[in-house]
């Protein structure tokens, strides 16, 4: 089984790109980040027609994560719990699919450091972790995917130094994904990779993709029911090499 994850940076401007990826590694799960459109302007009859099913979150201009499988997809949730309503910006949506609980997660910037947005993203983040306390442990298949804005790593970035004041790279950032991995999460591409610079990202500015000037930004986290039948992990990254293409390139995994 293969799982995938892809920040479209806008999903209808990028359409085209988006379905012929999906032709291309024939995903059977996908979570969708970062589409830009309002809830009634998914497309959700042209992924239909690729074959596939989806649930989705949308928000006029920005954010909006989603769902995507070959199969069945049953709605879990659509947001992270919260009894504070400063949350509502669409970047949680969880899903039954193929067994497996997945959370689909776009989390927020935070850039400037300091300031409100980085405070925001910080609490925000916590949030995950609080719902994902209450997953770990379940005995089932559970995986949170997606876009988290962090490099937990110095392999994580071609140039550490450069971060330093960078709200992905902060220390506050990296603890609190480290607090999460250590809930009993498992890194599925460090798992795999520990020791390689493997990037995600490549910004659109002084032509990141060509020096390889990445980031890493996107992951997965897996429980211990499903960790164990991890075998492969690829980054498409040839795709962000396509014309009018985002800054994010689909990354995957190969379940057993």
């Amino acid at each position: 089984m293969k799982i995938a994850t892809y920040n479209t940076n806008g999903i209808n401007g990028r359409l085209e790109n988006l379905l012929r990826w999906l032709r291309e590694a024939q995903p059977d799960v996908v979570c969708l980040q970062e589409l830009k459109c309002e809830q009634h302007s998914f497309p959700e009859s042209a992924l239909k027609d690729a074959g596939y099913n989806a649930i989705w979150q949308g928000q006029k201009s920005w954010n909006g994560v989603a769902i995507l499988a070959k199969n069945e997809i049953r709605e879990l949730h659509r947001d992270l719990p919260s009894d504070d309503d400063e949350f509502t910006h669409s970047r949680y949506i969880e899903a039954f699919v193929d067994d497996m609980v997945i959370g689909c997660i776009y989390l927020p910037n935070g850039n400037p450091w300091p300031g409100p947005k980085f405070d925001y993203k910080l609490r925000w983040f916590k949030r995950l972790a609080d719902h994902a306390k209450g997953l770990v442990n379940r005995e089932l298949p559970v995986l949170l995917i997606g876009d988290y804005n962090v490099m937990p790593t110095e392999l994580d970035t071609y140039k550490p130094e450069k971060y330093l004041e960078n709200a992905l790279f902060r220390p506050e950032s990296r603890e609190a994904y480290r607090n999460l991995v250590d809930q009993g999460w498992t890194d599925a591409i460090r798992q795999l990779y520990p020791n390689e610079r493997i990037y995600t990202f490549w910004d659109y500015l002084r032509n990141a993709y060509g020096r390889n000037a990445g980031l890493r930004l996107d992951h997965f986290l897996l429980n211990k029911h499903i960790a164990p039948r991890l075998r492969t992990e690829q980054v498409d990254k040839h795709v962000r090499d396509w014309e009018h293409s985002s800054d994010h390139a689909p990354v995957w995994i190969e379940l057993a």
